[in-house]
C-alpha cells in the first residue's frame, strides 16, 4: 500500500481512536543518574547547546528509561543521544546501536559509520560496553538483537527517512522493532510533525510527517499507543518552509535567505510518541 493511499483520512482515524492515550501525561521526573549523564563531560559542547530544543532528560524519562534496561538506539547519527545513553546504561544496562552501514552503496553512510566507530573507540571509559550493529533498512539489515530480548527501542527524527524508502521497508522496520522488544517493551519515537491540515507527500520529502500516520504505522505492526507528549513541541514551526525542515536550525539549509526568520522559529515542531508491545 502506498503511503499516499490512506494519508488523507489517517489523522482522523488514528487520532480519534487513540485520543485518550495521546493525552498529555503528568510531568516526568528525571532520575539523578540520568541527570548526571546529561551533565557529564563526555558530551560534545555543540550537542549540549541543543538541549533546550531536544529536552533529553524529560524525553528519555517519558519513554520510561531505566539504567538496568537493554536499549537499542536506531540510526544514532553523530551520537547526540548516544553520549547520554552510553554512560547511563554502562554499569547495569546495555546499549545497542543500530549504526550506519559501512558497506552502504552511499559514501555518506560509509563516512558516518566510520565516524561512529572512531567515536566509540576514542573514549573507552564511556563507550567500551556499547554494542555497535548495522541498521540499513534499504538493504534489509534490521536485526540487532534476538527476538523478545529488548526493553526499549529509541529513534529520534528518523522515521521520515524510512518513509522515503517506501511502504515495504518502513513496515519492515516497525515489524523488526516489534519482534525485538519484550512483551511490555517500549518503542520511543520523536520526529518532525506536519500539521494535519497540510498535504503529506508519500516520500515525506519535507522531513515532516503527520502524527496520525506514524501512529498508524506502529499500530499496523502490533503496537499500542501508550501516550504522547508535547515535550518537544514548537508551535512557531508551521512546517511550510522552502526546503522543508532543513531550512530551520541547526541546518539552516537556505543559508542566508530568511535566516533570521528561521532562527526566530527555532528547531522543528516534534511529536513524541510512546508505543508499547502488548
Amino acid at each position: 500500500m502506498r503511503t499516499s493511499f490512506f494519508l488523507s483520512g489517517l489523522f482522523l482515524a488514528a487520532g480519534l481512536s487513540s485520543a485518550a492515550a495521546m493525552a498529555q501525561q503528568a510531568p516526568v521526573v528525571v532520575d539523578a543518574a540520568l541527570q548526571a549523564a546529561i551533565a557529564g563531560a563526555q558530551r560534545t559542547p555543540a550537542f549540549v547547546a541543543r538541549d533546550g530544543w531536544r529536552h533529553p532528560g524529560e524525553t528519555l524519562s517519558f519513554f520510561g528509561i531505566k539504567p538496568t534496561q537493554t536499549v537499542i538506539e536506531l540510526a544514532p547519527g553523530g551520537g547526540w543521544y548516544t553520549e547520554i545513553l552510553a554512560p547511563y546504561l554502562r554499569e547495569r544496562g546495555r546499549l545497542i546501536l543500530g549504526g550506519d552501514d559501512p558497506e552502504s552503496s552511499q559514501a555518506y553512510y560509509q563516512r558516518s559509520a566510520a565516524r561512529m566507530k572512531e567515536k566509540l573507540a576514542a573514549t573507552p571509559a564511556v563507550y567500551d560496553r556499547v554494542q555497535l550493529g548495522v541498521f540499513n533498512p534499504a538493504a534489509g539489515k534490521l536485526a540487532l538483537a534476538p527476538a523478545g530480548s529488548v526493553d526499549l527501542v529509541l529513534t529520534f527524527r528518523n522515521i521520515h527517512n524510512w518513509v522515503s524508502l517506501g511502504d515495504a521497508p518502513t513496515a519492515a522496520v516497525f515489524k523488526s522493532v516489534f519482534d525485538t522488544l519484550k512483551p511490555g517493551g517500549v518503542f520511543g519515537v520523536v520526529d518532525h510533525r506536519r500539521p494535519a491540515a497540510q498535504e503529506q507527500d508519500a516520500k515525506a520529502s519535507s522531513g515532516y510527517l503527520h502524527q496520525a500516520y506514524v501512529i498508524r504505522l506502529a499500530e499496523q505492526a502490533g503496537f499500542k499507543l501508550a501516550a504522547s507528549s508535547e515535550i518537544n513541541a514548537n508551535p512557531r514551526d508551521k512546517a511550510d518552509h522552502e526546503g522543508g525542515v532543513w531550512a530551520l536550525p541547526p541546518t539552516l539549509g537556505n543559508k542566508e535567505k530568511d535566516k533570521e526568520r528561521y532562527q526566530a522559529i527555532g528547531e522543528s515542531d516534534r511529536m513524541t510518541l510512546k508505543f508499547v508491545k502488548p
